[in-house]
């Protein structure tokens, strides 16, 4: 039996800071959705030829 990993979540109080973290680590950003009745941003980053397991950075806008 395989074991597929999907990706993880990652909730951050600084969006910016957080994907400069990330691409020091060869991360690249491969899709974002803002979603503005819900107040906040999905940011989706993983390293060239894996983008089907990223970590994806969820941003509350309002800081909750």
């Amino acid at each position: 039996m395989r074991i597929k990993y999907l990706h993880t979540m990652v909730r951050v109080k600084d969006l910016e800071a957080t994907q400069r973290f990330f691409a020091l680590l060869g991360l690249k950003e491969t899709r974002r959705w803002d979603n503005e009745g819900g107040r906040f941003t999905l940011v989706f980053m993983a390293p060239e030829g894996q983008e089907e397991c990223p970590v994806e950075l969820t941003y509350n806008w309002d800081g909750d």
